[in-house]
């Protein structure tokens, strides 16, 4: 479950129950969750809780959706499949996959997207891309003078700014997603302790002893 609680159909605003019927029909998502694409759907719950939040991070989807976008989708979805890989966000990277064939990279480019650096499916501006991606991504915006003329020769200042918003907003979906445990990102935490095995003897010893 979320770390958060969730806003239920009746309890919404009714601009964004206009979104809960577009996504979950005539359900409640909190009741009844689930939407036709296979999501939990419980990002939109939650982000309702702060309406304004909720309009605002929207709004953002249909801006980089929006027709005056000058980035090429192909190269946009690039950088928000990989930041959804290197934030390990297994939500926005599973949905930007879908999103990546959606706008026409082939499925060995999706399959790419982790090993992009030994790959030799991209294009010299598809590689310029992903390495900046890795650059803020990875590096905080850390951007190497030749990374940035590399992405130069291909982008104007116009696209590179586009690009460098869209991919920033997705890193901080990705972070969210998983701080908040939404969607596919409710997991527990895989790096823990391995008892030994003579730690578990211990363990059941001291079970014994307490019965």
């Amino acid at each position: 479950m979320p770390r958060l609680r969730q806003v239920a159909r009746p309890d919404a605003p009714s601009d964004i129950v206009k979104l809960y019927d577009l996504l979950f029909g005539e359900r409640d998502p909190v009741a009844e969750p689930g939407t036709e694409t296979g999501t939990p759907g419980n990002w939109w719950t939650v982000f309702a809780i702060v309406p304004d939040v909720f309009r605002h991070a929207v709004a953002g989807f249909q801006l980089y959706r929006s027709r005056h976008r000058k980035i090429d989708p192909q190269l946009r979805e690039l950088g928000q499949t990989r930041a959804g890989y290197l934030r390990g966000s297994q939500f926005v990277f599973s949905q930007h996959c879908k999103a990546s064939r959606s706008v026409g990279l082939s499925e060995e480019k999706v399959a790419s997207i982790p090993s992009w650096s030994v790959a030799d499916c991209f294009t010299a501006s598809e590689r310029a891309v992903l390495a900046y991606t890795d650059d803020l991504v990875l590096s905080g915006g850390r951007v190497s003078d030749a990374n940035f003329e590399a992405l130069r020769a291909f982008l104007s200042d116009e696209e590179i700014l586009e690009f460098t918003y869209i991919t920033c907003t997705y890193e901080m979906h990705a972070t969210m997603c998983r701080a908040l445990r939404l969607e596919y990102d409710d997991v527990d935490e895989r790096i823990v302790e391995i008892p030994s095995p003579s730690d578990q003897e211990a363990l059941d010893v001291m079970r014994s002893v307490d019965d």
